[in-house]
């Protein structure tokens, strides 16, 4: 692959992550039910309503999850991976492209997981107060909590050191190892 096809490449991955990344997050902050009220969530609403908006007449959400912004997730990463298969010429089926699509998403939620426990550890060191004054720490705490909550209730803090964060990273780990075992990602 010529370097002019491997920069085209970085840039549609660049621009289609970070679009996909708002989205995964929207849907991430409705299923916890973040505080919509935050100056963040309020930016991902804002960049991501255009186009969820419109989709959401045509489909309806189920169970509490918003279908609309799976589904566009779902077209948006094999729109990216359809474009890079094609300047790079490989050759995939439609099957294959949508199961690589589902297991890049899997993987993007779940380091979206990962990274919000990291950010409430950090701040928990730093500043343990900012929690409730800090957008990103509301958020990040948003986010981890329904993962640490379980994870508290099988590893108490001792000495005031809260070890159930080490669980929930290493299931979330091994969850990302199986998924690369099964799926090849």
């Amino acid at each position: 692959m010529s370097l002019g096809t491997e920069i085209l490449a970085e840039f549609i991955q660049l621009v289609f992550g970070i679009y996909i990344f708002v989205v995964m997050l929207r849907l991430i902050l409705q299923i916890v039910r973040a505080d919509f009220y935050n100056p963040i969530s309020q930016g991902i609403v804002k960049m991501t309503a255009p186009v969820l908006n419109p989709m959401r007449r045509l489909i309806p959400g189920l169970w509490g999850i918003d279908m609309a912004s799976v589904a566009l997730m779902l077209i948006l990463k094999s729109v990216e991976l359809g474009i890079l298969f094609l300047i790079t010429n490989t050759r995939a089926g439609i099957a294959i492209l949508a199961i690589i699509a589902v297991a890049q998403l899997i993987q993007l939620a779940i380091y979206i997981l990962i990274g919000s426990i990291f950010i409430s550890i950090v701040i928990s060191w730093i500043n343990p107060h900012a929690a409730y004054q800090n957008p990103v720490a509301r958020l990040s705490a948003s986010i981890s909590d329904p993962l640490m909550r379980p994870a508290r209730r099988l590893i108490p803090p001792m000495g005031g050191i809260d070890f159930s964060p080490i669980l929930v990273i290493f299931l979330l780990f091994t969850a990302l190892k199986i998924l690369s075992k099964v799926v090849g990602v």
